[in-house]
């Protein structure tokens, strides 16, 4: 079954833990501290398969976990990084945060290979914390955690011209006709369902690629039918060739056929109706009314609005090649550069907590905060000013010490020590 929608779980590794360890040697009372960083956390990475054209797989596995880093380890050794999670995409996929649509990026063009997720990285060992006035610190960093999301997977097709119309007026047919492509084709309603991509090639003339889009139909802009997930095909597409049943078979007046499309495409993307069009007036073989000729009927119409319309049989092949040539030209006046989708999004990497620091209880009830950062911002703040002051207790809040004092059971009126200073905690 074709699929162009899909709904994942991700999740980068965390980094490992740095580690907290001395040396012991014989005859070396005082080795010092010597433990080893944290490895780095797996990374989720998104890459294009040329192999892929639809998004089946992800129907059967919808949670990607990257692996955590390992832990640092005593005599100074550094934990192992994780591996990536590299997670195989189509061309022309368009990977959306799924709370808020918007978009984190798109794999087509250049872009075939993107981190989306990074792992966190590993904590630093003991060992880095040194200093003249703590020489055996007793902690160490914790990794940086993973980060992870639901993301909204949709492909939309990469081609340079795309066939619209109602169902069953020959899109299929055309297709098949013109290039390699091998559609299922019968005189049923609805008979496409999945969008189909053919080779164009022409003699002494570049080829491009032909999309099918499935048939529209009213309301499909307002997602009746299956019209999200058809019109969303049409929109890296260059030139749109916009196919109507010109001997009325389905009871249908193809004026007004090319009116109702190009009002859906309007209310689904404006921009559309601003790309290059052509009307093929198919099905020409299948008149037999003397009431003169419906193609001419859609030229007095359409072509004064800057519409080409090419009278073709989709059967027998009648104007086919005419229009493809002129659709090649058109194709020249337009940008050749790939309809790439703008970045929406980014990944928020700065929320990350990294200061190592301890809390731990006294017998006698005191809390006591150390770690590095703390001693030289301790350092440098002048805690009797008011200044000074706030600049310390955002230094807390920031940080997250607070929210650890309280986790360790701190209440109003207990002590806190933080090397030369002290204090009674209140909230």
């Amino acid at each position: 079954m074709f699929a162009d929608r899909a709904k994942i779980f991700i999740k980068s590794g965390k980094g490992g833990d740095g580690h907290v360890s001395f040396r012991r040697e014989l005859y070396v009372p005082a080795g010092g501290p010597d433990g080893g960083d944290g490895g780095r956390g797996g990374d989720i990475i998104f890459e294009v398969d040329p192999g892929l054209n639809t998004l089946t797989d992800f129907r059967h596995t919808r949670k990607y976990v990257a692996q955590d880093g390992s832990p640092g380890a005593k005599k100074r050794c550094h934990g192992a990084n994780a591996e990536h999670v590299i997670i195989k995409v189509p061309e022309g996929t368009i990977i959306r945060d799924f709370e808020t649509g918007k978009i984190i990026a798109d794999m087509s063009g250049n872009n075939r290979r993107e981190v989306i997720l990074r792992g966190g990285k590993g904590g630093l060992g003991n060992m880095n914390f040194a200093t003249s006035t703590m020489q055996a610190p007793k902690y160490a960093q914790p990794g940086q955690p993973g980060y992870e999301l639901w993301v909204q997977l949709e492909l939309k097709m990469i081609a340079d011209v795309g066939l619209v119309g109602f169902p069953n007026v020959g899109k299929s047919t055309l297709l098949s006709r013109v290039s390699n492509a091998r559609p299922k084709i019968a005189n049923y309603h609805f008979t496409t369902l999945n969008p189909n991509l053919g080779v164009v090639d022409l003699d002494e003339e570049n080829g491009f690629v032909m999309a099918d889009i499935p048939g529209l139909i009213e309301g499909a802009s307002q997602g009746i039918g299956l019209g999200y997930d058809f019109l969303r095909h049409i929109e890296r597409t260059k030139v749109l060739i916009h196919i109507v049943d010109a001997a009325g078979t389905e009871g249908r007046d193809p004026v007004m056929d090319v009116r109702t499309i190009h009002a859906e495409l309007e209310k689904y993307n404006p921009s559309l109706l601003k790309r290059p069009i052509v009307i093929a007036a198919n099905k020409m073989d299948a008149i037999y009314t003397e009431d003169g000729n419906p193609a001419d009927r859609l030229r007095q119409v359409f072509e004064p609005e800057g519409i080409s319309v090419f009278p073709i049989s989709a059967v027998s092949g009648q104007g086919i090649k005419e229009m493809l040539y002129f659709v090649s030209h058109l194709l020249k006046t337009v940008d050749p550069e790939p309809i790439i989708f703008p970045k929406e999004m980014e990944i928020n990497y700065t929320n990350d907590r990294m200061l190592p620091y301890t809390v731990e209880q006294e017998d006698n009830g005191t809390f006591v905060v150390e770690g590095p950062r703390i001693e030289k911002m301790l350092g440098y703040t002048n805690l009797e000013s008011e200044k000074g002051f706030q600049f310390f207790q955002k230094f807390l809040k920031e940080n997250g010490i607070l929210e650890d004092l309280e986790a360790a059971g701190i209440q109003d009126g207990d002590t806190v020590r933080m090397y030369g200073l002290t204090f009674d905690y209140y909230k």
